[in-house]
C-alpha cells in the first residue's frame, strides 16, 4: 500500500514522518472533505505527492476509491458515474486523461475541452474528492499503482477478464464495474453540433 504521510497538498513531511493526530486532523479540515471545489487543494499533480495524501487517508481508516475518463464535455451521465463510484467507499480520487493523451487516442480534433478546464469541472462534481492528470507519457497502470485504491471504478470495456484478476491481485481491493450511465455520448454531441442536427427527443 501508499505510504503514509502528511495529508494537505503543499505541505512537506519531515523525513520518515507519519501522519499522526495533527496530520489527521489536518486532513479532516484541508477542504479536501468541504463541500467547495477547492481547486487549488483537489488538483495533484505530483503522483508521490497523492502517495502521501492516500497515506493519510488510510491512517484514518478510509476506504479509497479511484476511476478514471476523459470527461469532455461534462453532462448528466458523467456526475451519475462520478455519484456512484463515490457512494463504494468514502474518498474518490478521478484521473482525467491529458489533452495529448486523448488527441492520441480519439484523433486531432479532440477533446473539445482542454484539459485545465476539464479538471475543474470534475472538482465541481458531488463527492470528488481529489484529481490528477494521467499522461500519454505514464506507464501503464501507473496512478493504480500508486493509489493501490480499495475500490477501482471503471466500466465494462476499460479492463478484459484478465487484467481485472491481475489488478485484483496485486494493485487494489476490488474492480467495480458500473454500467455507462450516460444517455448520450460526448462524440455523438459533438457530431450532432457539427452537423446542426438538434438533440433526440427527450434529452436535456
Amino acid at each position: 500500500m501508499a505510504r503514509v504521510g502528511s495529508a494537505l497538498p503543499g505541505h512537506q513531511p519531515d523525513s520518515g514522518s507519519t501522519a499522526g493526530p495533527a496530520g489527521q486532523a489536518a486532513i479532516v479540515t484541508s477542504g479536501l472533505f468541504a463541500d467547495a471545489s477547492n481547486f487549488e487543494l483537489r488538483f495533484v499533480a505530483d503522483y508521490e505527492r497523492i502517495g502521501s495524501i492516500v497515506g493519510a487517508l488510510r491512517t484514518l481508516g478510509l476506504q479509497v476509491v479511484l476511476t478514471s475518463g476523459s470527461f469532455d464535455i461534462i453532462h448528466e451521465g458523467h456526475s451519475m458515474y462520478l455519484e456512484a463510484a463515490r457512494r463504494l467507499g468514502d474518498f474518490l480520487i478521478v484521473g482525467v486523461d491529458s489533452d495529448e493523451k486523448i488527441r492520441a487516442r480519439k484523433g486531432p480534433h479532440r477533446p473539445a475541452v482542454p484539459e485545465m478546464e476539464r479538471l475543474r469541472m470534475v472538482t465541481h462534481q458531488r463527492g470528488v474528492g481529489l484529481v490528477t492528470l494521467k499522461h500519454l507519457h505514464h506507464p501503464r497502470w501507473a496512478l493504480i499503482k500508486v493509489v493501490q485504491p480499495d475500490v477501482l471504478v471503471a466500466t465494462a470495456d476499460t479492463y478484459d477478464k484478465d487484467e481485472i484478476a491481475e489488478l485484483e491481485a496485486d494493485r487494489c481491493g476490488r474492480v467495480e464495474v458500473l454500467e455507462r450511465m450516460a444517455t448520450v455520448s460526448t462524440s455523438a454531441r459533438l457530431r450532432r453540433i457539427q452537423l446542426g442536427l438538434p438533440e433526440p427527443p427527450g434529452q436535456p
